[in-house]
């Protein structure tokens, strides 16, 4: 094997961050157990992905070739030295191939990292790399932003770096223009693009800089649909946090970050995300770390520090500070489960017939369209331990539309039930509900009397017992915290539904001035309909006396419809 010293630095550093010898984010860390984890899952050859180093090296060797084109390397015509977390996240992209079809496995990449540390640098020779030795004929890069001055940050210095050297422009033929960078004997092209693009474009790359300032997904959404013709396009997005915590890159961090605690499965996608974790002081000098990997290369330690100074001062300051250089949405909920202490806990070997001897509580959360309609299965295995299990269910047209692509892959699974047509047809959850009853020692039916009352009134019919859980802070402010302990603790066993863990991460809190709290989403497409059930079903189950004899404290508020 040859050489590979750039890939070595690479996976060194994946290791120290994760030994704790590099100051990093939980963010940061994740990502490099994740990319530890598959490399020894690679070892065995039912594993789909496998790790080229010399694919890796190339790209890692190549772009070092070129000269830095701005600062004071610049002026000393340095080459490009790409520190230790530079090579980890491009051999990640460019060194995971396809076990079969050796193709790259990563099809999409994030990299979010606080500014002035070196981004549009490595995005341009990302770039570079991409029009001339990807093996792509025909090859389509395009640098993407909102406006013609933020898509040439990234063309332009890629187009200085051509420019600077002369021997990778007659290897492969470059001709850097006035307007783009194109390979004549490879029909291929680099060229910048602004805001919503036409429908023509084929590109083998598509760069966003700076995504935060996208108000939506329509250039990200075309240039993904034009690369259904390539076999290995890659999307990179590279970006600092902004203000808009209901956008489109707030949306995409969001995923980034249930990929990497493993809420939602994508094994194309790789992120790597630099920012000050929850619990770091703003203005400690750990945050400034976590967010700046390139601190004392590229960013400097005495310009941050007059930075922070200013931001102490002024609340002003203070929010472009935590943006600008702590990677920090400012303004946006924190998840308000602990999802690591979630998944410790997941048995996916358990089934309901193990706990049947247990008292059961359903909690049930209607919804007719967008939302996910709930069934929690909760049983009282004692004052403070539980097991649940659930069922979903979505309309068809809704799974169809695409507005969440993991729905079909949930229904392919058995996760997701769908309903025919454009509404949750209830009666397969009331179906499922009598199923459960024939099955289980169900003591109760929590569900909201505001819901649909025709259903109600059917289950009550059928002898099912239906108890009033409205969903008002006095109901929910004390289950949801009652859960969260319970999760903390690992207490509550489950078969690691991917269904409810999604929607688990992403559950915020609203807290009111006497400290209740009242689950909520950021946005619409974050759905938290399972745990709102299991909430339902802990309020009535937490004042249980025993696991055998459920007796509660206050009378149940049986309806009568």
């Amino acid at each position: 094997m040859a050489a590979t010293p750039n890939v070595t630095r690479a996976w060194k550093y994946a290791r120290q961050v994760v030994a704790g010898k590099i100051v990093a984010c939980k963010w940061t860390k994740l990502a490099c157990q994740r990319m530890l984890a598959d490399l020894k899952a690679a070892k065995k050859k039912s594993f789909p992905w496998m790790f080229d180093r010399t694919r890796a090296e190339r790209v890692l060797y190549l772009i070092q070739l070129f000269h830095h084109v701005k600062g004071e390397w610049a002026s000393r015509q340095e080459k490009i030295y790409l520190e230790d977390w530079q090579c980890f996240f491009i051999a990640m992209i460019f060194g995971w191939i396809n076990r079969q079809t050796e193709y790259r496995r990563f099809i999409q990449a994030l990299l979010f990292v606080a500014r002035k540390n070196a981004k549009t640098t490595t995005a341009g020779a990302i770039g570079l790399t991409m029009l001339t030795d990807d093996g792509e004929h025909g090859a389509e890069v395009y640098s993407g932003a909102t406006s013609e001055k933020q898509a040439w940050e990234v063309f332009g210095a890629a187009k200085k770096m051509a420019e600077m050297n002369e021997e990778f422009l007659d290897y492969y033929g470059v001709q850097p223009n006035a307007s783009n960078i194109s390979v004549l004997r490879t029909n291929s092209k680099f060229e910048p693009l602004i805001g919503k693009p036409g429908d023509g474009a084929n590109p083998s790359c598509a760069i966003h800089d700076e995504f935060h300032e996208h108000k939506t997904n329509d250039q990200v959404d075309t240039m993904k649909t034009g690369m259904g013709s390539r076999r290995q396009g890659l999307q990179l997005v590279i970006t600092t946090a902004g203000d808009n915590t209901t956008g489109p890159c707030a949306q995409l961090c969001d995923d980034a970050k249930k990929v990497l605690e493993g809420s939602l499965k994508n094994d194309r996608f790789f992120p790597l995300m630099y920012c000050r974790d929850d619990d770091d002081a703003w203005d400690s000098i750990t945050a400034m770390k976590k967010a700046n990997p390139n601190l004392g290369v590229s960013v400097f330690r005495e310009f941050l520090d007059q930075q922070l100074a200013e931001a102490r001062q002024s609340a002003h300051k203070q929010t472009a500070y935590r943006t600008k250089h702590l990677n920090e949405w400012v303004g946006s909920r924190s998840a308000y489960f602990n999802i690591d202490k979630w998944n410790l806990s997941a048995d996916k070997a358990i089934t309901l017939d193990q706990f049947a001897d247990y008292p059961v509580i359903l909690g049930i959360d209607l919804a007719t369209k967008v939302d996910i309609a709930a069934l929690e299965i909760l049983f009282v295995l004692g004052e403070k331990e539980f097991a649940r299990f659930g069922k979903y269910y979505l309309p068809e047209e809704t799974i169809e539309s695409g507005v969440n692509k993991h729905y079909a892959t949930w229904v392919d699974q058995g996760w997701l039930t769908a309903t025919p047509g454009q509404m949750t047809d209830f009666e397969f959850i009331k179906e499922d509900v009598f199923a459960l009853r024939d099955r289980l020692n169900i003591h109760e039916v929590a569900i909201d009397p505001y819901q649909d009352k025709m259903f109600i009134s059917q289950l009550m019919k059928a002898g099912v017992p239906c108890v009033e859980m409205p969903a008002q802070v006095k109901y929910f402010s004390e289950p949801m915290k009652f859960m969260e302990g319970l999760i903390r603790s690992q207490a509550i066993q489950h078969n690691g539904d991917p269904v409810y863990t999604w929607m688990l991460s992403n559950v915020t809190a609203k807290v009111d001035a006497k400290d209740n709290v009242y689950p909520r989403k950021e946005r619409d497409e974050n759905k938290i309909d399972g745990p709102v059930a299991t909430i339902m079903a802990l309020g009535r189950a937490m004042n249980g006396q025993a696991a055998h004899d459920l007796t509660f404290i206050n009378e149940p508020l049986v309806l009568t419809y």
